[in-house]
């Protein structure tokens, strides 16, 4: 399947569902349940394979789960590259073609420094990975902004111009992850249309119809799906310790 596919699905007020995989397993899970795409989660992935997140595991690691996932479906996936490990972006690019996706995550963070890439210097990464891609990839430009922000209205600002400069380099999507006011969401998205945006619904926060409503294009679980199956892992292990059948 193409990019094409995957970046027509993008819709703001109907948005792309996507319940993210991290095993060939679980992917064929996603497409057998009639989800059109497969989304990885970089968190879930690089616990399964024994890291923690942040880039801590081998990109060969990452994109040989990628791959796997890949061959097992036939919808489109797209990878969560988080910063790129390291890479340049015509590898980077090359790398997600040879695992056989046809889109990613791109994360703002910088995992070696800290902190986040300057907004010019992300932009510019963003514009190399769409030039060496071409239409290829469909970019979803993550921004970091309002990770650990204690007032997100501080940070709508510096998010929202982060999100116009990775759409003007030629993404396809932005991802203002882990904001947790619905009118800070509802400004974010208002302020960069037409462009799409991709969110993350927390627990306890915007059902899936609000956030239609404020005109997302893309809902990601994350790590989400994950967490929930391995809390239910992690409950029915205590009761089998304790003499009680899981099944």
């Amino acid at each position: 399947m193409t990019a094409a596919r995957l970046r027509e699905l993008h819709v703001a007020g109907t948005p792309l569902l996507l319940p993210n995989a991290w095993d060939a397993d679980s992917a064929r899970l996603v497409e057998a349940a009639g989800f059109p795409v497969v989304a990885t989660s970089s968190f879930a992935i690089a616990k399964v394979l024994g890291y923690d997140d942040g880039e801590n595991a081998p990109a060969d690691e990452m994109f040989a789960a990628a791959a796997r996932i890949a061959r097992a479906v036939s919808v489109p996936v797209t990878v969560d590259v988080e910063a790129g490990y390291g890479l340049e972006a015509g590898e980077l690019a090359e790398r997600l073609a040879e695992a056989g996706a046809v889109g990613c995550n791109y994360e703002d963070t910088d995992h070696v420094a800290g902190g986040l890439r300057p907004l010019e210097a992300q932009a510019e990464r963003v514009a190399e990975l769409r030039k060496a891609a071409g239409d290829a990839l469909v970019i979803n430009a993550r921004v970091d902004v309002f990770l650990g922000a204690t007032d997100q209205w501080a940070v709508l600002e510096d998010a929202v111009a982060r999100g116009k400069a990775y759409l003007e380099a030629g993404a396809d999507c932005v991802y203002p992850i882990m904001v947790k006011s619905q009118d800070v969401l509802g400004d974010y998205v208002k302020a960069v249309a037409p462009g799409a945006v991709n969110v993350a619904p927390l627990p306890g926060g915007h059902d899936l119809s609000a956030l239609a409503a404020l005109g997302v294009a893309r809902i990601s679980l994350g790590t989400g799906l994950w967490k929930s199956v391995r809390d239910d892992i992690e409950a029915k292990l205590a009761g089998l310790a304790a003499g009680k059948l899981p099944y």
